[in-house]
C-alpha cells in the first residue's frame, strides 16, 4: 500500500504547478485523499481534500481560488493544481488518504513521501 505524490519543484511567484498523487496496492475510489504542507519551521498543515463519496472539496482559506484538488478515479490519481503561488507556499508537501476529508492529520491512514515546493524568484 502505497502513495506516491509528484510534482514537485521551484516556480517564481504567480507561477503553477501540478501535484499528483497515484496510489498502488489499494483503490483509491474508497478513500478521501487530502494534502498537506509543512513550511520551514512551521507545523504541519493542512490545505485541501476531496471526498470519495461525492467528490466535495474542501480547502484552507489561504489557497481558497488558486488551489483545485480533483481526482481521477480510472488511474487511482488525485490532482492538486496549484496557480498564481506566492512565496508562502514555499513548503513540503504530502497526500494522505482517509475514509472522510479531515483536517486532523492523525485521521490519515497512509501517506506519501513529502515532495518540496518552493516558490522564488
Amino acid at each position: 500500500v502505497q502513495l506516491q505524490a509528484s510534482g514537485g519543484g521551484r516556480v517564481q511567484p504567480g507561477g503553477s504547478l501540478r501535484r499528483s498523487c497515484v496510489a498502488s496496492g489499494f483503490t483509491l475510489d474508497y478513500y478521501a485523499i487530502g494534502w498537506f504542507r509543512q513550511a520551514p519551521g512551521k507545523e504541519r498543515e493542512w490545505v485541501s481534500c476531496i471526498s470519495s463519496s461525492d467528490g466535495s472539496t474542501y480547502y484552507v482559506d489561504s489557497v481558497k481560488g488558486r488551489f483545485t484538488i480533483s481526482r481521477d478515479n480510472a488511474k487511482n490519481t488525485v490532482y492538486l493544481q496549484m496557480n498564481s503561488l506566492k512565496p508562502e507556499d514555499t513548503a513540503v508537501y504530502h497526500c494522505a488518504a482517509a475514509r472522510f476529508c479531515d483536517i486532523d492529520e492523525r485521521q490519515y491512514d497512509y501517506w506519501s513521501q513529502g515532495t518540496l515546493v518552493t516558490v522564488s524568484s
